[in-house]
């Protein structure tokens, strides 16, 4: 609705107090003629541009001393396009006026973000390149429901908050305008006069781009196109197929040797990709790249959650280097943060005066471990804010599959409090439902609209049904990490072995519970940091036991059920704890035939053998898939089991974790004949002692410890074997 010129209301613009400059700005019609309206500080002149024949139409008066023009077209009745002739002091220009354009957003668009239904809120809020007629701008949309006015401001406005207020549109808390003179690269934030009436300069929560630290800035770029999901990338992810992922940290896995700056993501493409390739790994799991502002975070602590970090590169950088993995038939997994946020004051912290994506109540919203705020999952805009995230990364980057961060702290009200430091549900329990329903939500969203792509969940406690469907009253995973079997695996290889018999439960207890989840065994970046050391370091003796003792644990974990996940650095068993600042330490391969080239030929070999042998992982969540041959040898620390395959084809896994050669040592089997020796980790390539079976043996005519024959065995020392019947 239009509104009179008056002093009143041309102050309160200036100074940023109207929540609907388009009610004075722009063209109207008044009892007297159409009347053109305009702000512009620092003019000295202003004309109007008939835009269909380029004539001058009429000339602006100088209203106020700060820039406001105003005057009547004559001999026109009807609306028109125009432009704005401007002289300043010293310069002259044609300007578009982005006040004589309609509302933008269409009602569809606000009815489902209201209703927490738009699946992809991308695409209508941020900045987005448009053309309204043949005028090309930019439409900028921001959710601020309890502002009192709210501008843009970027490189086009000077960053001055009183040239382009927004327009709110009051049945969804949304404010919008359309401007021409914002263009692709351009750097911009919202001025938020907030509820409290303190201005606020804010980050675009839906930025496609944003700057690196400590600038803060969002940058205007476009929506890539979207990249369809071939068949053989959504066999890949799937529970019948190989799963072996490469945990990195882009900022840390290489850095450039002469300054130790980081690798782009172009040169990361070059390098890192063809490591993975060649070490066999089938899968890449990045820590978050969504841009952060703390380096020491690794990312775990996000503001721009649809913008790659520009550390490395542009994002179309980042769209390329995921592309170099599928061409190496790679499939990339991204960590995910949904749990929190950082309180940086240009993020989403009291966006417009308010706790608009937070909890208000700091029992509920502020989480004590990381000094970050928690999502209010129950407000239907950050439903729409987090769930859509996903589908922006799996359609526009072509994102494979999602690990979601600490998803136990969002489970549980009482997580990390004390009694009086949290709320209780609705019901009076601990659990969060608001979150609940959100992943519920989320994975039913991804599931359904991207069959294919998988999420996993870092969940830690014993959570029912973290990977059983949404629709039977689970949560909807694809995978759960499992980290008992890690925490219980990894404390028993910090024994002596001389203790490990009185502890050979820690190796087998996580059989009772392997099938109640479809799990991924992980040895995770969160195990080697914060004092707790290296993988190499966590094991005991001498340094030759130290790197026996890794890779014969390497092979039981990768022959036990469940898909793998190892850390960058533990594949060559870095001596070092990892340190975010600083490359791995390549150098120790320089040395030919080192331990640490044994090591990092073992996994070569083991992510090869995993993937060529079907029994180790195509009934992974199948209780016919394994199969106890010696489980109670506790005083020799022996573990020996069986790997099936549907059609019923074996994988035979003796793991002996004593420093001491067991000869003559005797396994049941079911099937009889002569047994491949596939694997030794004990093998002289691998930097070993070399014992093993000269390749192949021959069961015996004797049964054993309930099966019909047996293998009579020499067990290499702190090693794990991988024999395969032969056809």
């Amino acid at each position: 609705m239009s509104v009179a010129v008056t002093k009143k209301a041309i102050e309160k613009l200036i100074n940023g107090y109207e929540s609907d400059p388009f009610a004075l700005l722009g063209m109207h019609e008044t009892s007297t003629g159409l009347e053109v309206r305009a702000f512009l500080p620092d003019a000295v002149a202003v004309s109007v541009i008939d835009r269909k024949n380029g004539r001058k139409v009429a000339t602006l008066e100088r209203k106020h001393p700060s820039g406001f023009f105003c005057g009547a077209i004559p001999r026109r009745k009807r609306r028109f396009s125009y432009c704005l002739d401007v002289t300043w002091e010293n310069a002259q220009g044609v300007v578009d006026d982005p006040y004589q354009f309609g509302i933008l957003l269409q009602e569809m668009d606000i009815w489902l973000l209201a209703q927490g239904h738009h699946s992809r809120p991308y695409q209508c809020l941020g900045a987005h390149p448009a053309k309204l007629g043949d005028i090309d701008g930019i439409t900028f949309a921001v959710w601020a429901p309890n502002a009192k006015s709210v501008s843009v401001v970027g490189d086009f406005s000077f960053w001055d908050e009183r040239r382009f207020p927004m327009r709110l549109r009051r049945e969804s808390g949304i404010w919008e305008l359309f401007l021409p003179q914002a263009h692709l690269g351009d750097c911009y934030k919202y001025s938020i006069l907030d509820a409290n009436g303190e201005r606020r300069l804010k980050a675009d929560p839906y930025a496609f781009e944003t700057q690196i630290r400590p600038e803060t800035a969002s940058i205007i770029n476009t929506l890539p196109p979207v990249k369809p999901m071939p068949l053989s990338r959504q066999q890949a992810n799937q529970r019948n197929a190989p799963i072996s992922i490469y945990e990195v940290h882009l900022g840390s896995w290489r850095r450039h040797t002469d300054d130790q700056s980081w690798l782009s993501y172009r040169e990361l493409a070059e390098q890192l990709i063809p490591y993975v390739k060649d070490m066999g790994f089938t899968h890449i799991e990045l820590l978050p790249i969504n841009e952060h502002p703390f380096d020491g975070s690794w990312g775990y602590q996000p503001l721009g959650l649809y913008s790659p970090t520009r550390r490395f590169g542009s994002p179309m950088d980042f769209r390329d280097f995921i592309e170099a993995a599928h061409q190496a038939e790679i499939n990339v997994i991204l960590d995910w943060v949904p749990g929190h946020f950082p309180e940086d004051d240009y993020g989403l912290r009291n966006f417009d005066g308010t706790s608009l994506y937070e909890y208000a109540d700091r029992r509920e919203g502020f989480h004590p471990d990381w000094n970050t705020l928690i999502y209010n999952y129950g407000r239907n805009e950050v439903l729409n804010y987090l769930s859509g995230n996903l589908l922006y990364w799996h359609e526009h980057f072509a994102l494979d599959g999602f690990r979601f961060d600490a998803v136990a702290s969002m489970l549980y009200r009482d997580y990390s409090r004390k009694d009086g430091e949290w709320i209780p549900n609705k019901h009076g329990g601990r659990e969060n439902l608001e979150a609940i329903d959100f992943i519920r939500h989320t994975n039913k969203l991804l599931g359904t609209t991207c069959p294919s792509t998988i999420t996993i969940a870092e969940e830690s406690t014993d959570f029912p049904g973290v990977t059983l469907p949404p629709d039977d009253g689970g949560l909807g995973f694809n995978y759960k990490w499992n980290m008992g079997w890690m925490h219980d695996t990894l404390a028993y290889m910090q024994r002596d072995p001389i203790y490990r018999k009185f502890h050979h439960n820690q190796m087998t207890f996580g059989m009772l519970y392997a099938y109640n989840e479809n799990f991924v065994l992980p040895l995770s970046h969160d195990e080697f940091v914060h004092g707790k050391g290296s993988l190499i370091g966590r094991m005991v003796g001498d340094d030759w036991q130290k790197f026996a003792n890794l890779r014969a644990y390497l092979g039981f974990m990768w022959a036990y059920p469940g898909k793998k996940l190892l850390f960058m650095g533990c594949e060559f068993a870095q001596w070092r704890e990892w340190n975010h600042d600083s490359s791995l330490d390549w150098h120790l391969l320089e040395e030919t035939n080192s331990p640490h080239q044994g090591v990092q030929h073992f996994v070569r070999d083991l992510n090869l053998s995993y993937r060529a042998n079907a029994p180790l992982y195509e009934s992974d969540f199948e209780r016919e898939g394994f199969e106890w041959l010696t489980v109670d040898d506790h005083d020799n620390s022996v573990f020996a089991f069986c790997r099936k395959d549907a059609q019923g084809n074996e994988i035979i896994v003796i793991s002996n974790f004593t420093p001491v050669v067991h000869h003559n040592y005797v396994v049941g089997v079911n099937k009889a004949g002569a047994y491949q020796e596939i694997l030794n980790s004990d093998s002289v390539f691998y930097n070993g002692s070399n014992v093993g079976n000269l390749g192949e043996i021959e069961t015996t005519a004797s049964a054993f410890n309930g099966k019909p024959h047996a293998l009579s065995l020499s067990l290499p020392p702190l090693a794990t074997l991988y024999l395969r019947l032969k056809d």
